[in-house]
């Protein structure tokens, strides 16, 4: 048989059963060869088909489910499969946070060689409706005579074609086919590749990335859009310094802390934590287990805007925060002004540069916060423990360098894990982020 004949001979349908999920909420089937299933749950009997081959593993379609998990539900978002910002809809919320706990578990221990004392409840909160900051993507398909407006398709460069999406914030939730159709109606529809999206506690701002100069009949029509939909729009021809409304005063976006009577001013583009709920979880559980007293001296690194310090400048004698972003450190300062702290600081500090970080930081420090973006905070843990405090809380966005870092910070410098556990952040998707909570041993 030719080799052409045998690439048009149908792929074998097979079945299996799903045994676990992997980091991408895909069931793993292990057979002779793993087999990666989108849409498979675990302890699933299914049918699926494979459609890519890979060194170490297959991936497949799923065909079949034939014996169906007692955790499987109807996913809400009618996009869901298609649209790549969700892989867990069709899993209850409560079985999705068992299964981001094992994997922080299993981790931990196969990458740290640690386990913590003490297993935290997980931070709960919304799981529809709660992502107040996103980017959104635009493209114009010429085929389709239309600009399409949202995430990108599972496993794909794509745009998805969406028509709402159930886990961002109102107003925006609703906004995804007047988007695109306002986007259609635009002279410069192929030249807007971007929309990022800002929710505050008062206004959401849309930022529009063009990458030519707007018509006034385009300038109008945003205009129109902004007044429809009371919300804002800015346009980025540039650099992140280039972001302006299209028209007016900047909007001054805002969250707040209420239980601990905080407010928070941010710009459209800068980083705050996604869910304003969880946030408000998490802000609270990290100042319970920090133990921070009046007579403490703490340690924020990765401070950002302040989300950790200023809460921890309510409870403690004097609060440094270390973050890499100057615009972010400049935002700091405003809001512990803006909240009239007067026992706080902030420093701009590359983190990932260990002298540096050592010229900064002026200790000893009682206490550390630190909440480091995915590549974790390997760089600075010889610092971090020179420093000797008495308990440190790591907020993670990646369970394999959290676990890297502990097991580090467990095994090298004298620390022991006293408790660990999962923030559910990011519900419906296969983001795990966790806190970690560690102890000098004595």
């Amino acid at each position: 048989m030719s080799r052409a004949a045998r690439r048009a001979l149908p792929e074998l349908v097979e079945e299996g059963t799903v045994v676990a999920l992997n980091h991408d909420g895909d069931g793993v089937i292990r057979d002779s060869k793993t087999v990666f299933v989108a849409g498979a749950l675990e302890g699933e009997r299914v049918r699926f088909q494979r459609t890519a081959r890979h060194r170490q593993h297959d991936e497949a379609q799923l065909l079949e489910v034939l014996d169906a998990s007692p955790s499987r539900v109807e996913p809400r978002c009618a996009h869901f499969g298609l649209c790549g910002g969700c892989a867990l809809q069709h899993l209850a919320p409560s079985a999705q946070l068992a299964s981001k706990q094992r994997e922080l578990a299993e981790t931990l221990e196969r990458i740290g060689k640690v386990t913590p004392r003490e297993w935290l409840a997980p931070i709960e909160g919304p799981t529809w409706g709660y992502r107040r900051r996103a980017r959104l993507g635009a493209k114009y398909v010429a085929k389709r005579g239309r600009v399409l407006v949202g995430f990108r398709e599972r496993r794909k460069p794509y745009v998805a074609a969406l028509e709402r999406c159930e886990i961002l914030a109102s107003p925006v939730d609703a906004l995804i086919t007047p988007l695109a159709e306002l986007l259609t109606g635009l002279e410069a529809r192929q030249s807007i590749p971007q929309i990022e999206v800002a929710v505050g506690e008062s206004v959401t701002v849309l930022v529009f990335r063009v990458l030519e100069e707007l018509s006034s009949g385009d300038r109008a029509a945003l205009l129109a859009f902004e007044a429809e939909h009371g919300l804002r729009v800015y346009v980025q021809r540039g650099g992140p310094d280039t972001v302006q409304p299209l028209q007016g005063e900047p909007v001054r976006l805002h969250y707040s802390l209420p239980a601990e009577g905080l407010r928070f001013e941010f710009l459209p583009t800068d980083f705050v934590q996604i869910n304003a709920e969880v946030n408000r979880a998490l802000v609270a559980h990290a100042m319970t287990q920090l133990q921070a007293g009046p007579h403490d001296r703490v340690l924020d690194l990765f401070c950002g805007l302040g989300n950790f310090t200023l809460p921890l400048a309510r409870r403690a004698r004097e609060v440094v925060g270390v973050e890499g972003d100057a615009a972010l450190v400049e935002r700091a300062w405003h809001n512990a002004t803006l909240n009239a702290l007067h026992n706080v600081s902030f420093k701009a500090a590359n983190l990932f540069d260990p002298a540096v970080l050592a010229a900064v930081m002026g200790g000893p420090f009682d206490r550390v916060l630190l909440d480091p973006p995915r590549a974790g905070a390997l760089e600075i843990l010889p610092q971090l423990a020179a420093l000797a405090p008495r308990r440190v809380v790591y907020v993670s966005c990646h369970p394999g360098t959290l676990a890297r870092d502990l097991g580090l910070l467990c095994h090298e410098h004298g620390f022991q894990l006293v408790a660990a556990g999962v923030i559910d952040m990011f519900p419906h998707t296969h983001h795990v982020e966790s806190i970690a909570v560690l102890e000098r041993a004595r």
